[in-house]
């Protein structure tokens, strides 16, 4: 018989020396550990379980910007007979929740350079965070209005002028004085906002589900056994968020 292909004895090498590592590590008792020697920390059962976005004031913006953004969101998805509007949904909670973690300053990115034009393929090429993407963005569509709208801020404007403004945006056809031109700055907002009306409640935006129950989304129920097979029916249970739903009560004894 012909001896084992070497990919197949290096493979299965790899696999019984990493397995032999988790058992050390599990056997240790010491409560910080590194992970296969890279300095990392590693600690078992440890979790990040996502926090849930609680009411208030402005985590990040200024209350001029959280009124931009807010006008902004409620153009991007306004309010018609299936969902109210992004700014209805929590949209720009969303937003300036996320702007104020890791996201928001890029902590979590390679952030040392060299930075320089790239093409629309490759995604984002700046050495702006998003939070200071947000704060050129918003002051530069506000100036933008003020300077052609015979002193109008974006606010003040009416719905259809909001809408051709934001079409024009979204063309990068609108001159915006500073580093974050119009074209990039709306399609930041734009993708930021279709996370937070369709991401879960918990993180501050799709309020009470709003967008799952728009499209069917069933949300995180742990079991869908009973309806897998029914294809081209419509899933007749109502969505479930990671903290439940709003409907539910909890018997604490209290």
């Amino acid at each position: 018989m012909s001896s084992p292909h070497p990919f197949h004895t290096s493979r299965r090498r790899f696999l019984a020396s990493t397995a032999m590592g988790l058992v050390a590590l599990a056997a240790s008792g010491a409560k910080a550990r590194t992970l296969f020697g890279t300095g990392l920390p590693w600690d078992a059962g440890a979790a990040d379980p996502p926090e849930r976005v609680l009411p208030g004031p402005w985590t990040v913006f200024t209350p001029r910007e959280g009124e931009l953004v807010e006008a902004i969101v409620e153009r991007l998805i306004p309010a018609d007979d299936l969902s109210v509007s992004g700014k209805d949904a929590g949209c720009a909670v969303f937003i300036d929740r996320q702007l104020a973690g890791h996201y928001g300053d890029s902590s979590r990115l390679y952030r040392l350079g060299p930075f320089q034009p790239g093409l629309p393929t490759q995604g984002d090429q700046s050495d702006l965070t998003p939070v200071a993407r947000y704060r050129h963005g918003l002051k530069a569509l506000d100036e933008h209005c003020r300077r052609t709208m015979a002193g109008k801020g974006f606010t003040d404007l009416t719905p259809d002028q909001k809408d051709a403004l934001l079409t024009e945006m979204e063309k990068d056809a609108v001159a915006f004085d500073g580093p974050v031109g119009s074209g990039g700055f709306f399609s930041l907002i734009l993708q930021n906002t279709m996370e937070g009306f369709f991401a879960d409640p918990i993180y501050g935006g799709n309020r009470d589900m709003v967008s799952w129950r728009m499209i069917g989304f069933p949300g995180t129920r742990y079991d869908y056994r009973d309806h897998v097979l029914k294809h081209n029916q419509k899933y007749p249970l109502p969505p479930v968020a990671i903290g439940g739903r709003g409907d539910w009560a909890m018997a604490t004894g209290r």
